[in-house]
């Protein structure tokens, strides 16, 4: 009887995965489906498609007639600034309240947390008064200073714990030898939590390159919109492209998701490298 039911479990185990992954995959599928069809098939589209009928058109009008060269252009610069920027900003700070002792430290770290938890629409309209005065509309930094707003709080939370698990006495043991607290922290501290660094990173791009309602009120010109308001903008005049959306969302998704499954495990181990105090 142990066994059957031993058997069953597992059986059932993976009954489960399969469904998990049908129900998580099928949109992407839909998408992919969508944009290999006609814009004609799209009210009668079966589940299957039709093998000797595809549509490869979609992905050469959306860089032939859409100005989507640039928008992922815009995309993947705006998210690399403020990649860098709140990876250089928060590592220094992170590493002060890891190591520092000093009156307020809970409240900073909370306040962090709290920062990069409140909703975007709250501070839209301040954030495009102030980016409007400064004269950065339509600019990728009109959009880097929003991002990083909310990616500082961020990453400043989850390098703070990467650096409290690195045991102190390694850095006693440098300055023993000679190092300053700045040699200790840039040749010690700072190779040791290159994996917390780099999930930071990672987690600060794609809060980055997702981003819609910054974007969307801040960077109003054709030329100047990233990837998701520029794919929203597809629209014919008395219809919705709907092919040419699915072509944009499989080209923008399909790379993203090939470097993360290429990086899961340095994401991985970053995510799990400060779950146990060294």
């Amino acid at each position: 009887m142990k066994k059957k039911y031993a058997k069953l479990k597992k059986v059932l185990f993976y009954v489960f995965i399969a469904l998990f992954l049908v129900v998580m995959l099928f949109p992407f599928y839909w998408q992919v489906v969508t944009s290999l069809r006609y814009q004609r098939d799209i009210s009668s589209m079966t589940l299957l498609p039709d093998l000797s009928d595809l549509n490869y058109t979609s992905y050469v009008t959306i860089f032939t007639k859409r100005p989507f060269a640039r928008y992922i252009m815009n995309s993947l610069g705006i998210s690399l600034i403020t990649m860098v920027l709140c990876i250089t900003v928060t590592s220094l700070a992170a590493y002060a309240l890891a190591r520092l002792r000093f009156k307020g430290k809970p409240f900073i770290l909370g306040l962090s947390l709290c920062v990069s938890m409140f909703p975007a629409i709250a501070v839209i309209s301040p954030m495009y008064m102030f980016i409007s005065n400064i004269g950065l509309r339509n600019t990728w930094w009109g959009l880097v200073i929003p991002y990083m707003t909310f990616g500082i709080p961020l990453s400043l939370w989850y390098l703070t714990t990467f650096f409290k698990s690195i045991p102190l006495e390694l850095e006693e043991a440098a300055k023993i030898d000679g190092c300053s607290n700045i040699q200790a922290f840039t040749k010690v501290v700072l190779p040791l939590a290159i994996p917390g660094m780099f999930t930071t990173a990672i987690l600060i791009f794609i809060q980055a390159w997702n981003e819609y309602l910054f974007s969307l009120t801040i960077n109003t010109d054709d030329t100047a919109r990233t990837i998701p308001v520029g794919i929203t903008m597809f629209r014919g005049e008395y219809t919705i492209p709907w092919v040419e959306n699915a072509a944009a969302i499989v080209t923008v998704t399909v790379p993203l998701a090939i470097i993360v499954l290429i990086l899961q495990k340095r994401i991985i181990s970053g995510l799990t490298s400060g779950a146990v105090k060294g």
